[in-house]
Parts: structure tokens; sequence; C-alpha cells
């Protein structure tokens, strides 16, 4: 079983179209939602419904927040600010986590649009009207993902839904260091 909090709609969408299916190679129950609207009790509780539900069966069962770096200096500070807002991050659940549970907070480098754009061959670019040779994603902000949004989309949401349907998994792996560990790390390889 795993738990993916994400932070908005663009998370929520990316995670359902691109690593969901991915994801069911590894896990029988998949849920994802969006915290960002949710207050931090609000979360809190999530993830404590969520352990206190597990917490007496021997099934795995991972909650993973995943969270953009945004402004943050390194990976490491934006995990601590991120663990001092939700308790439940912290392991402070008053539950017995035993091995089979587990929570993780995991941070994209830089913002999502990073992991959207990182999974277009230079084909894909071409034919969308993207400028080509984005060979590294990793330090793409949302304000240079707007920049490049070709005017022949109506909407940002537009181009996005183009994006994820020509989605390339081993394209965007060489392309984003954090797409290519999180598929890694949470048993997706296959």
């Amino acid at each position: 079983m795993i738990l993916i909090l994400v932070e908005g709609t663009d998370d929520e969408m990316f995670f359902n179209y691109v690593v969901r299916p991915k994801l069911a190679q590894t896990y029988d129950y998949i849920q994802i939602e969006r915290y960002s609207e949710a207050t931090k009790g609000e979360v809190n509780s999530i993830l404590y419904d969520y352990f206190a539900m597990n917490a007496t069966v021997e099934v795995q069962a991972d909650a993973i927040l995943v969270a953009d770096l945004n402004a943050s200096p390194c990976v490491t500070d934006r995990k601590e600010r991120i663990r001092r807002g939700y308790r439940s991050l912290s392991g402070d659940t008053g539950i017995a986590l035993g091995p089979h549970l587990s929570t993780r907070i995991f941070i994209v480098c830089r913002e999502i649009e990073s992991w959207y754009l990182a999974g277009l061959s230079d084909t894909e670019c071409k034919r969308m009207g993207i400028a080509t040779g984005l060979q590294n994603t990793d330090h793409l902000t949302k304000e240079q993902f707007l920049g490049l949004i070709p005017g022949k989309f109506n909407s940002r949401a537009e181009f996005m839904l183009e994006i994820l349907s020509a989605f390339d998994h081993e394209t965007a792996r060489t392309k984003n260091s954090s797409f290519s560990y999180f598929m890694q790390k949470y048993g997706t390889d296959s």
C-alpha cells in the first residue's frame, strides 16, 4: 500500500497519469491526495488515520509527502522545514510504527514542471513547438516552464495534458535526476 500526498493539481495530474501506472506494478493499493489546500492538522490526521489503519496488519504501507524544492537552498533544508510542520512525518503519531510502515518526504528538484518537461524527447518537443536541447530539467522553474508554452496552446492545462500524452519514462529518467530517483526508489524499475 502507498499513500502519496502531493502539493497541488498539477502534481496530482502528473502522479495519476505518469506515476500511478508504474507504481501499480509494485503496490496493490495507491492513494494520491493533494495537501496544499489542507491545514497541517488535516494532513497530520490523514497520515495518522492511514498508519492507524495499517498498524495492526503486516502489509507494507508507505506514505510519502512530495514537495517541490522551491527556494530552499538544498533538499535537507526543505525536508527539515516540512518535518517541523507535520508531526506525523517525524514519527510523532502515537502509533508504534513497525518495520512494515514507513513515512518519507520526497523533494522534486526543482518543481513538478521540471518532471513534466523531462519526459519529452527532442522529436516531441519539435512536434509541440518547444525549443529542443533541454537535456537536463533539474533546475527548471515554474516561470521558465510557462515561458516555453507555445502559442498554439490555449491554456497551461492544455499544454500539460499534451505533454502527458507524449510522456516517455526513459527520456524523463535521463533528463531529471529526482524523477529518476523517485521511480527507482519506489520499486518501479520493471
